[in-house]
């Protein structure tokens, strides 16, 4: 029985491209980047990820990683791994903009608190809102979806040297700009209640200019916007449904040039 270099050389690649892609992707992706899990923890995660899957995918070139072609096949991995990573991130951060909104209409825009998950500091309606997406995610299995994103992202993105298309490229960063908008929406029944409070304060203020609207208008504006979270709470699952399946749809229609 021999074993010649190519065969080695395919053995190779069969763990460790996969290695690379699906640990770019944990590097960015929500819940396994969190500051709280360490380095080390993520490097076995995705080692144990690898040896799962690559026994059931299909051999690579045979390819030298330590040659120019090898350091494009590392490029490529890594900059695929990152891209699948953004779109599930922005599918987080489209609810963090919209606690940064309903928290500036309540006047809690001051109050902020360390997030946990990119270690900088966000209103604390934004931290209530990824607390409640994170368990809604899991609860959902999304962890497991992300997985099988990045093992299925090896048949329609297969190895090689050839990177994302332009109008993949072109997709994501629209897909960047929709996590506004997705922000706003979620924000828009709290925004608009909030409105209308400040506006019939406006009337108050003109009818009687004595009365001292900044000690009334806090305490209401922050008991409204309290009212409007616990109404717009139930209206996070079908908005974060909604944000997955456009991030899946997606991530499947990324195409290589060539391919």
């Amino acid at each position: 029985m021999t074993f010649s270099y190519v065969e080695f050389l395919q053995l190779l690649g069969l763990y460790f491209w996969p290695f690379v892609r699906i640990g770019a992707m944990l590097s960015i992706v929500p819940l396994f980047s969190l500051q709280s899990i360490t380095m080390q923890t993520r490097v076995i995660l995705t080692l144990f990820i690898t040896i799962v899957v690559a026994p059931n995918l299909a051999l690579p070139p045979p390819v030298d990683p330590f040659t120019w072609q090898g350091v494009l096949f590392l490029i490529q991995q890594i900059l695929i791994g990152l891209a699948m990573g953004t779109v599930f991130l922005i599918v987080f951060q489209a609810f963090i903009i919209a606690g940064h909104i309903i928290a500036m209409g309540m006047g809690l825009a001051f109050a902020q608190m360390v997030d946990p998950g990119t270690g900088v500091s966000s209103p604390i309606v934004s931290q209530y809102f990824s607390i409640i997406v994170t368990l809604l995610f899991l609860a959902l299995n999304g962890h497991l979806l992300i997985i099988q994103v990045v093992v299925d992202s090896f048949e329609y993105l297969p190895i090689g040297v050839h990177f994302l298309t332009q109008e993949s490229l072109r997709n994501l960063v629209e897909f960047g700009s929709y996590m506004f908008s997705a922000g706003v929406l979620v924000a828009l029944p709290a925004v608009t209640a909030l409105l209308l409070i400040n506006v019939a304060f406006g009337v108050v203020t003109r009818a009687a200019p004595a009365l001292n609207i900044f000690a009334v208008g806090f305490p209401v504006t922050l008991l409204t916007g309290l009212v409007m979270l616990s109404l717009t709470t139930p209206l996070i699952l079908p908005h974060l449904q909604e944000l997955i399946h456009r991030s899946v749809e997606l991530i499947t229609n990324f195409k290589l040039v060539g391919g």
